[in-house]
């Protein structure tokens, strides 16, 4: 079949050719359409149910609200992991499904098990509700608006929050591509009615009055209309609040002396703010008011980008004109860095490969020809993506190396080329005689040319096989690597041929090329050597089977890690103040970090988030910031130009401010490991178990381990106790005294310090909460709490301390659970050393007898560790069923045993120079390393079949002396074999030698693709030689002894 598709194409030039041109249109077409970013979306398939409730304490929290939650979802089709954290006011609940689950369809069954679980959560404890449909590369655009300088004093926080909600996140809704658009800091505008407590003793007005007194007194009505010929008068009652006067003018009650008690006699009714969980800040200069774009899973985050940034220049010119939008997280620059280094890397490695060529086949033509293939191929894999939905990525594209694509370009170029020379052609070939010489050529060298494309295919079914986090990262890249190679087999087949009978030279020169004399030069150098290794077959042997024995030895001293992390060009670093302290203070620290970080001329920008938003995707508590820095270009550093040594320069300066605690780490990074394991860092160890305080108490002898371990960063203990809480405890006896109950009392309580909202205030489309509570000089104190009036049965009214006793008590801060069990994480980041080797050490230290823990109580360990586990796994498994393909696939094409194995001691052999290599760079083993191994393997096992091949080929012409084959086989395959390594190994280099945005992940795959190219190059030319004669001697000596047998 392959020879008429052969034929075909030769015969049928124009056809091909059309056919040539129609891929460049479909690759070019395809390519304006991919989704681009710079990282794959490693997001497992998760869905956020947020619940507030503003008056519960994290204990409340817990066992109302999240409990129920768990208890409702518990039974969920495909459901793989749920987990929890229940804090003051607040409750999280992260349900990951299996990757193959339709987000959609997993919502759908939320909210159906949603309404079951509300039934059981107690009324006005809080409504749960799904997050947005987003992920850990949501936040593609996060921005400030502040005033300009002059205008700082013309805007207060509430005036800037507001314009962030009801002019630009109202004109950021609707943009395609947009899940959410989260506001962050500022004052949230309300209406507010502040109870003076002395003001309604004297007039005997309790909360309760006025609370129903607002909202019986702010609404419209209808009453049908009246036909009066010839019109019909509609009747509309505006009984609607449209200003400060008309709240204040509400009746309350009537008094005894028959005198309505307006609201503003016994309150002062203003513009207030809701109770704020979180602030923004900018520069360390000043409060802000932000908004985070979270986009829809699934979208492309160039196209989403560049939409929301057109929406802003419009949004821009309905704002006051002293007001500036500032972006500081742009999701374009991190793509824009990443996709120009997988350029420049594929761009670098094209030409060299192009030049590789042109040296080795010592003619330009044939060298243009094969290097045609390469953006033909790459059109091809573009195509491919496109249908199969791959996005182009850092990870996708970066794996693509055309020394790999065009082998079997070569291989049949290469056999065109001999063939001509060969045939000793006197004069120029007509088109008949050439179109029949490439036709020749290309179907004796075809077979083994597609036989070759089909191994490397193999190679990358282990990658494929790949789930989880390890699949998402990885997958991309063996999809386009596989769209590619088959691309460049279909060419190989059609177009290469066609090109060849057309363009290669009719004319043939018998002169010596510069490739000919290059390759003079090398069989000079390999002669001896072959002669050498031939005579001390045994010693060779032996010595590269003490040097697998040696790099099989390093490769068991190697660490681990999950993937070599990626430089994002930004930090993001986590600034957490003692458990308990108040959002003013967190802000005020927050700003003086700030200030410090601002003061290297390196940082463009510095924004704190301190808190939680509204919408708390992301739920940190008031002593929790994020800081978020903004560098400029690398060409304008002055203090280093290494990205991490300028972090820990950072982390130096800031130890100025004592009693916080301060973590470097990036955006994107500490997204993801957040959403993936529930923890910000990348090892999580986490303890299990029922009691809080016993938690809580474990977690620093933990700590105190994991800080005894080198490479490990200061653990962060998860804080879950030490929250000082003003608790009410009531007498019930007493309560029963007054004929008071629990629930009318704590309505109070949360009215009067939370505040509620009675009703709303509309002006024009906006609306804004009417709220009642105390005003801010009498919620300041714990001696306020106990001197809240509580109205009794008679009309009386009591302060609150005669039937409760107030106190302040320490009280959990945060109850996290997993899988519906409590549990606290000690979390911890790796420097200077693999993550594998640094959780071993753990490991063995927590085994020891004093470390055991209560019965009932356990450890498990997450974050990119847990990652590493899971993808080392299934690669032990996918990786030896490739390798019994491949094998099997070797045995069917020599039908020899003894040949398959001879071809296959590459493998290993191949192994060495990529441990070496790994040694040489001090890189740990990773993933993006195991890839490499794989690719190496493919490559590796293509040179043994073409000197194999040969070695067959000359005994076939009657060649009978084995060493006499070997030496003739190794002459006439020496070109095909350097050029294939050399082009594989250099089409890399540029990868390997990358210093861009997102090198550090392809940097270890590349190093092993080069190292372990070089000592398979050796063994296909040096020791698989001796290996053949061994077998062969050892062959004919046993069909020997079988001959004399039967002659005795």
């Amino acid at each position: 079949m392959l020879n008429k598709i052969i034929r075909f194409s030769i015969k049928n030039k124009l056809v091909i050719a059309a056919g040539t041109i129609a891929l460049i249109i479909w690759g070019i077409w395809s390519a304006a359409k991919l989704p681009v970013d710079a990282v794959p979306d490693i997001t497992n398939n998760q869905v956020q149910i947020i619940t507030i409730s503003p008056t519960l304490a994290s204990q409340e929290v817990e066992q109302f609200v999240t409990y129920p939650v768990e208890q409702s979802l518990a039974n969920l089709p495909d459901l793989e992991e749920m987990r929890s954290i229940s804090r003051f006011g607040l409750s999280v609940i992260t349900v990951v499904f299996h990757d193959d689950i339709d987000i959609y369809f997993a919502r759908q069954l939320i909210n159906e098990k949603l309404k079951e679980a509300e039934e059981k959560i107690p009324k006005g404890m809080g409504k749960p509700e799904l997050a947005p449909v987003s992920t850990g590369l949501g936040e593609i655009y996060q921005y400030i608006i502040h005033p300009k300088k002059g205008a700082e004093n013309k805007y207060n926080a509430m005036d800037l929050r507001t314009m962030q909600d009801w002019i630009v996140a109202r004109q950021l809704y609707g943009t395609p591509g947009v899940a959410e658009v989260n506001s962050f800091g500022g004052q949230l505008k309300q209406y507010e009615v502040a109870v003076n407590p002395d003001r309604l003793k004297a007039m005997n007005v309790t909360i309760p009055e006025i609370f129903t007194a607002l909202e019986k007194n702010n609404q419209n009505t209808g009453g049908a209309y009246i036909d009066k010929k010839p019109n019909a008068y509609f009747i509309r009652g505006i009984g609607l609040v449209t200003s400060l006067e008309d709240i204040k003018n509400i009746s309350v009650k009537t008094s005894s002396a028959r005198i309505p008690v307006l609201v503003k006699d016994v309150a002062v009714v203003k513009l207030g703010y809701a109770v704020r969980y979180g602030a923004l800040t900018y520069n360390g200069e000043k409060e802000a008011v932000g908004g985070i774009v979270m986009m829809l899973k699934g979208a492309n985050s160039a196209e989403v980008v560049s939409r929301v940034k057109a929406k802003m220049e419009t949004i821009r010119k309905s704002l006051p004109e002293d007001i500036e939008i500032e972006p500081f997280v742009d999701r374009t620059g991190l793509v824009d860095r990443a996709i120009s280094t997988v350029e420049t890397n594929l761009v670098e490695g094209a030409l060299i490969v192009i030049f590789v060529l042109i040296l080795f086949l010592g003619n330009i033509r044939a060298g243009l020809i094969v290097a045609s293939a390469i953006p033909l191929s790459m059109l091809f894999a573009l195509g491919m993506m496109r249908l199969f939905g791959v996005s182009a990525n850092l990870m996708s594209l970066g794996a693509i190396d055309f020394g790999l694509i065009v082998d079997g370009a070569v291989i049949i170029v290469e056999a065109t080329l001999h063939l001509l020379v060969a045939k000793k052609f006197t004069t120029a070939l007509t088109r008949q005689q050439m179109d029949e010489a490439v036709e020749e050529s290309a179907k004796k060298m075809m077979s083994s040319a597609a036989f070759g494309q089909v191994i490397i295919l193999i190679v990358y079914l282990p990658i494929l096989s790949l789930s989880g986090i390890e699949g998402k990262m990885f997958k991309p890249m063996a999809q386009t690597v596989s769209f590619a190679i088959i691309g460049a087999l279909i060419l190989s087949l059609t177009y290469i041929p066609m090109m060849s009978a057309v363009f290669l030279s009719r004319k043939i020169a018998h002169k010596k090329t510069f490739a000919d004399r290059m390759m003079h030069r090398f069989q000079r150098i390999y002669d001896p050597v072959i002669h050498w290794a031939i005579r001390m077959k045994y010693g060779v042997v032996t010595g590269a089977l003490l040097l697998l024995v040696l790099a099989g030895f390093i490769f068991s001293r190697m660490g681990g890690e999950f993937l070599p992390q990626l430089q994002e060009g930004d930090y993001a670093f986590h600034c957490i103040l003692p458990q308990g302290t108040s959002l003013s203070q967190s802000v005020e620290t927050s700003m003086q970090a700030e200030r410090i970080i601002k003061s290297f001329p390196e940082v463009k920008t510095v924004v704190g988030k301190t808190g939680s938003a509204e919408i708390p995707t992301d739920p940190m508590p008031p002593e929790a910031t994020d800081l978020i820095i903004t560098l400029k270009p690398l060409k304008e550093w002055t203090t280093t130009k290494n990205y991490n040594v300028l972090a820990a320069k950072m982390m130096e300066k800031l130890e100025v401010i004592p009693g916080v605690f301060f973590e470097a780490t990036q955006p994107i990074q500490m997204r993801f490991n957040e959403l993936m394991t529930g923890v910000r860092q990348d090892v999580a160890i986490k303890i299990f178990g029922e009691d809080i305080d016993s938690l809580a108490a474990w977690a620093p002898r933990i700590s105190k381990v994991v800080q005894s371990v080198k490479g490990a960063t200061a653990p962060q203990i998860e804080r879950t106790t030490g929250l000082p809480q003003i608790t009410i405890q009531y007498d019930r006896a007493r309560m029963a005294n007054y004929k008071l109950n629990v629930d009318d009392v704590n309505k109070t309580i949360s009215t009067a310090f939370a505040g509620e909202a009675a009703s709303v205030i509309f002006e024009n489309e906006r609306k804004f909460d009417l709220v009642v509570r105390l005003d801010s000089a009498s919620r300041a104190s714990i001696e306020d709490v106990g001197n809240l009036y509580i109205a009794t049965e008679t009309g009386n009214q009591i302060p609150l301390s005669q039937v409760a006793t107030v106190s302040i008590k320490e009280g959990p801060a945060q109850i996290s659970r997993e899988d519906g069990k409590r549990r606290i994480v000690v979390g911890f980041n790796v420097k200077g050393r693999d993550v594998e080797s640094v959780v071993k050490e753990i490991q063995d230290k927590l085994a020891q007898p004093q470390n055991k823990l209560p019965t009932g109580y356990y450890l498990t360990y997450g974050g990119t560790f847990e990652n590493l586990q899971e993808a080392s796994g299934r690669l032990r498994l996918a990786v030896p069923v490739a390798l019994l393909l491949i094998f099997g696939l070797l045995y069917f094409t020599f039908n020899s045993v003894k040949q398959a194995t001879l071809i296959y001691t590459a493998i290993p052999m191949s192994a060495i120079g990529g441990v070496f290599a790994l040694l040489l760079r001090g890189m740990p083993f990773s993933i993006s390393a195991g890839v490499g191994f794989i690719a190496l393997f493919g490559v590796a096992v293509l040179n043994g079949i073409v000197l194999i091949s040969t070695f067959n080929q000359l005994q076939k012409e009657g060649v009978a002396d084995v060493i006499q084959r070997v030496l003739d086989g190794t002459r006439m395959r020496l070109r095909p074999v350097l050029m294939t390594a050399t082009v594989a190994s250099l089409g890399f280099l540029p990868m390997a030698m990358s210093a861009g945005a997102g090198a550090e992940v392809q940097k270890p795959l590349a190093t092993v693709v080069i190292g372990g190219l070089i000592t398979a190059t050796f063994l296909t030319l040096v020791v698989l030689p001796c290996l053949y004669i061994i077998f062969s001697v050892e062959r004919r000596r046993g069909s020997n002894r079988q001959r004399a047998a039967g002659k005795g």
